[in-house]
């Protein structure tokens, strides 16, 4: 695994993080999505947290070098049990490190920041579609909890 240097995202990451969210919907989305609404609300939500300075929502890069090469934006949520767990809101990886090793290293690094907060659980949300980031989660030790059924619902033709 490649050398990464993991920090907290600042004011010039936020080209680098407006890149890295249109990774988010580099797959085939249903057919009542469309990518720019996918990636707009992830992009706007991510540099909204960026921007402050939270203790329970956090936005870091991953930097190879000088390049930014991975994001991560991290929070802590409660679910509709009650449970307040780590949330991986956004994880992306640049096309050129995919493979690299930097999404192991930042959902370690969500992990962490979870263990740190005594957060018993960390969860995210992917895309059924999104076969190859659904067997990323896998490998690293992640299970379904949740199955969402959604149908579209044909405009009314009266």
């Amino acid at each position: 695994m490649a050398e990464f240097v993991i920090r907290r995202a600042e004011g010039r990451d936020e080209a680098a993080l407006l890149r890295l969210a249109g990774r988010l919907a580099a797959f085939e989305l249903p057919v009542w999505r469309d990518s720019a609404t996918v990636i707009g609300a992830d992009a706007d939500a991510m540099l909204a947290a960026a921007r402050t300075n939270l203790a329970d929502e956090n936005v870091f890069v991953a930097e190879a070098g000088d390049e930014v090469v991975g994001c991560l934006h991290v929070l802590a949520a409660t679910d509709f049990f009650g449970l307040r767990h780590a949330h991986v809101s956004v994880i992306a990886a640049s096309a050129a490190a995919e493979g690299s090793g930097v999404g192991r290293a930042l959902l370690a690094y969500a992990e962490e920041w979870g263990r740190l907060r005594r957060l018993p659980l960390l969860t995210l949300n992917a895309f059924a579609n999104n076969t190859r980031a659904r067997l990323f989660y896998e490998r690293a030790g992640m299970s379904v909890e949740f199955v969402k059924y959604a149908k579209a619902i044909p405009a009314d033709r009266s």
